[in-house]
């Protein structure tokens, strides 16, 4: 298939960057990053500067592939990475417009490319148990609710790509706070450091400058793993339970 691609081309964060127009032919059976491959082996054999676009595991499951497609975090398909989409979502002729996250807190590397970093400071601020929980217990030692045990596990699918961010007309990250704050609220390692996370992390996205929650919900309908907006009630209980009593 005939594709025209039409892609974000940005030197640096300060540079002023501009949507450029390719040709490419691509395979229905490919993924959309693969087709992004096909097109930088086009402009290497023409002596261009490739594009640059972060990816890694290409399964789904890293997060890098931060890519606004048509307008949408991730590309027409719910539940799906960039690197999971492939271009038999697409037909013969179609334009397609590829730019990066677009927010202020995420400033542009070099083209399709954005720091994250703000993420992992977010991480870095509590989203770990620093307790010591002894050695490993038997499966069975520490009863967890199985209801409990499956919102812990939906919510630690999270990958932190940013997707939620990308979506919010506010640039909020609420979703992907609340998501690693709720893993490990809701297991019993995590609740001797609940309140204190929930504030250390809170304070630290804020910090960072991302915008407010104001529940329209588009985050969870971008997300690519689902994550659910429940996440954000839990931790806004969990924020104001925190902030207003004393251990």
């Amino acid at each position: 298939m005939q594709l025209t691609l039409k892609v974000w081309r940005q030197k640096d964060s300060k540079a002023k960057g501009q949507l450029e127009t390719y040709k490419v032919e691509a395979d229905e059976h490919m993924s959309f990053l693969e087709m992004l491959d096909v097109l930088n082996e086009d402009l290497i054999s023409q002596k261009k500067e490739p594009i640059s676009f972060a990816h890694d595991c290409r399964e789904g499951i890293c997060g890098t592939c931060s890519l606004v497609i048509n307008g949408r975090p991730h590309g027409p398909q719910q539940g799906t990475t960039v690197c999971q989409l492939h271009m038999r979502s697409y037909k013969d002729g179609d334009t397609i417009v590829v730019e990066p996250w677009r927010s202020a807190v995420f400033p542009v590397v070099k083209d399709l490319v954005t720091d994250r970093s703000a993420f992992d400071r977010i991480i870095q601020a509590g989203g770990f148990i620093s307790v010591n929980t002894g050695q490993a217990q038997d499966a069975n030692a520490i009863p967890v609710d199985k209801e409990d045990a499956l919102e812990a596990f939906d919510a630690a699918t999270c990958i932190g790509c940013g997707a939620c961010v990308a979506a919010c007309p506010n640039g909020s990250a609420m979703l992907f706070t609340a998501a690693k704050v709720s893993h490990l609220a809701l297991l019993p390692q995590g609740q001797v450091e609940h309140k204190k996370r929930t504030k250390a992390m809170v304070a630290q996205m804020d910090k960072e400058g991302f915008g407010m929650c104001s529940n329209i919900g588009a985050c969870e309908a971008e997300c690519p793993k689902e994550i659910s907006l429940e996440n954000i009630a839990r931790m806004n209980r969990s924020y104001i339970g925190a902030v207003f009593t004393t251990d």
